[in-house]
């Protein structure tokens, strides 16, 4: 049965912890040992006994990304932190309210450990992930021969578990290296966190801090800043949230499964050698689909993470003003950063083939500047009433055309619309209305 021992070598392919399920902490067991390979089984059969539910072991990912903080270090808030991290957020919202419409929205403001930004955000990766990999699974279980599936029979369950397990202790790493590099809870331009929780992460901020030789407290206040941006808009602005999640959701759905990636990486293990699996990885086995429809929900979702970016950065600079002392050196290093993403998350995009970088960053920033020079402030807050309102990516070209035009209609016309589409909804369920 070659197919099985396909299968067999999959159990390596999580790099730096082989065989994935090792408990956090644990050490991969050393086949010569046979106490360490009782206990190796002993976690196997657990896992198959309570494996959870989708295609990925999201309590496997949970305790490899926590196992690889601990490993790397994951210092404890204390309340000199949480202090500072109050008082930044509440300083934020003061400085915020004369450059913005949108009243605070910050219900809650605390400072994270590293998997502490891991815990609150797993329910969106969650949605976010789940259909990709639920994709992969199912590929994993296409490659067994048809021949081969009546005489595995009940054991065919044991290729999703494995196929979860896998991607579980993928997203695992790549989740806790994000964590080690994220400054807050919204520093990737998706409301991650909870509604209404605004949360730095301390010991990231520091790191930053020192990267750019620029003091910790002003790196502090100007994070807090772009995170306290990010919550009023997110509570002010009703549809956002789900039409930013629906843009990742609509572009995830065009991306496919390389079956030949999964068979090539496969190939390349040899299961005595346990650098050969430790090289194995899953980068490269999802890739987007050429076609118009996702290139146009490619630009969808581009545009829509450029206009937050660019919203929050302009509101977010024109706040810190003469205020900040390094507030021009902290935009531009922000505006990098953001454009150009950190080593780990350009490791998960290459994992599951989603980048989440507003690529026209610049251009947003220039767009929203010069709305606010044409209509003020209530002006420009006020495209924000409905997606159909805000710019398109073919305004960028022409950000003062944009911002001298006259609105198509106003907001309460708007809303005497009886086949107006529901912002919040998906695009199926608009679909539906429309032709209702």
């Amino acid at each position: 049965m070659g197919t099985k021992a396909d299968f067999a070598r999959t159990v390596g392919d999580v790099p730096d912890i082989p065989f994935g399920f090792s408990l956090p902490g644990a050490q991969p067991p050393d086949p010569s040992d046979p106490q360490q390979m009782q206990q190796f089984m002993n976690q196997l059969q657990q896992m198959f006994a309570a494996p959870g539910s989708g295609p990925v072991n999201w309590d496997l990912a949970r305790q490899v990304a926590a196992s690889q903080l601990s490993a790397t270090g994951d210092p404890a808030v204390n309340m000199y932190e949480h202090n500072a991290v109050s008082e930044a957020l509440r300083l934020a919202d003061l400085w915020l309210d004369p450059v913005t419409a949108m009243p605070s929205g910050i219900r809650d403001a605390t400072a994270w450990n590293r998997n502490e930004w891991v815990y609150n955000t797993l329910d969106v990766w969650k949605k976010l992930c789940d259909p990709i990999a639920g994709r992969m699974v199912g590929a994993m279980g296409d490659l067994v021969p048809e021949e081969a599936r009546a005489q595995l029979g009940p054991m065919q369950s044991m290729v999703a578990t494995l196929g979860g397990a896998l991607f579980g202790g993928q997203l695992g790493q790549a989740l806790g290296q994000l964590a080690a590099e994220v400054l807050s809870a919204g520093d990737i331009g998706l409301p991650l966190g909870p509604a209404g929780t605004a949360a730095l992460v301390p010991a990231n901020i520091k790191a930053y801090g020192d990267g750019l030789e620029l003091p910790e407290d002003q790196v502090r206040l100007y994070v807090a800043l772009r995170e306290a941006a990010h919550q009023r808009l997110f509570q002010h602005v009703p549809w956002l949230r789900a039409h930013v999640l629906n843009a990742v959701e609509t572009y995830a759905n065009g991306i496919t499964v390389n079956r030949e990636a999964i068979e090539e990486a496969m190939s390349r293990v040899d299961p005595q050698d346990p650098e050969s699996m430790q090289a194995m990885a899953l980068e490269g086995i999802f890739t987007p689909e050429d076609t118009p429809q996702q290139k146009a929900s490619l630009a969808r979702l581009e545009t829509a993470l450029a206009l937050v970016e660019g919203w929050v950065g302009h509101v977010v600079d024109s706040a810190a003003g003469d205020r900040l002392p390094s507030v021009g050196a902290l935009g531009e290093a922000f505006r990098r950063r953001r454009a150009a993403g950190g080593p780990a998350e350009q490791t998960f995009a290459a994992l599951v083939g989603l980048e989440l970088r507003p690529r026209r960053l610049r251009e947003a920033g220039a767009l929203w500047t010069a709305v606010t020079d044409a209509r003020g402030v209530q002006g420009r807050d006020a495209l924000w009433d409905h997606p159909d309102l805000l710019p398109t990516d073919d305004d960028f070209a022409d950000p003062q055309k944009f911002a001298q035009a006259k609105l198509d209609w106003d907001i309460s016309e708007l809303d005497n619309l009886g086949n107006a589409p529901d912002p919040s909804g998906s695009p199926d369920e608009t679909d539906k209305k429309d032709k209702e």
